[in-house]
């Protein structure tokens, strides 16, 4: 991979499923398999690195080495991508799960920084990749995990300049239909089959907060 771009190299569109994201590029991507998943993200991954962009994709640690092996077959230099900066990876027990607790606040600034961070490095754009089956390891209470989701969409969707496109993946393998049905409410770009689409059933963060308050909490379950 290439390594610092230009300004305007690096502005260029951001594109995903070969359709262009806008301010609005806070997308989640429901998978069935491995296979597909790194069908619609490596094209994604592969366009920031050349772009000069910095890659950020959380993990679950157990398949770190499968990731690893996945870019590695695409042509990804991980190794000298990730000393110049360019390309990190981050386990979720350092994220999301950090101190074995879930906080959105904490989270939600740990991503700005990360994103500000990156931008005084000379990456104007970071690609947040993230692995959301996190979720399912902390006990999650699921009004919780939705409320995150939520806030981090009025979050992203506020930031002044451009807006660094954030890519939320779930494997449908594992997270129950009424949670799928509700993630995808809180954002406004859809990846089902591998297509990207205008969420017709996207709700606005306040909106969708304010429905919250009025739900029972009930824990996620793991399918299978």
């Amino acid at each position: 991979m290439s390594g610092r771009k230009s300004p305007t190299e690096m502005m260029r569109p951001v594109h995903l499923c070969g359709s262009t994201l806008d301010h609005r590029a806070h997308v989640c991507a429901f998978f069935n398999s491995a296979d597909e998943k790194y069908r619609v993200l490596t094209p994604f991954i592969l366009e920031g690195l050349e772009a000069g962009q910095k890659g950020v994709h959380t993990l679950d640690p157990r398949l770190r080495s499968e990731h690893d092996q996945r870019l590695k077959l695409a042509g990804v230099n991980i190794e000298a991508a990730s000393q110049r900066g360019q390309l990190e990876f981050l386990d979720w027990s350092d994220t999301h799960l950090l101190g074995d607790e879930f906080s959105s606040d904490r989270t939600l600034s740990l991503f700005q920084k990360i994103a500000a961070s990156a931008t005084r490095g000379g990456f104007p754009l970071t690609r947040f990749v993230t692995d959301m089956g996190w979720a399912l390891e902390a006990g999650l209470d699921a009004n919780a995990l939705l409320e995150y989701e939520a806030t981090a969409n009025r979050a992203w969707m506020q930031q002044e300049g451009p807006v660094h496109p954030v890519i939320c993946t779930y494997d449908l393998r594992r997270f129950t239909a009424d949670v799928v049905v509700d993630v995808m409410r809180t954002h406004p770009l859809v990846v089902v089959g591998g297509l990207l689409c205008e969420n017709p059933f996207f709700v606005p963060p306040e909106a969708f907060l304010e429905e919250l308050r009025g739900r029972t909490p009930t824990l996620l379950q793991k399918v299978g």
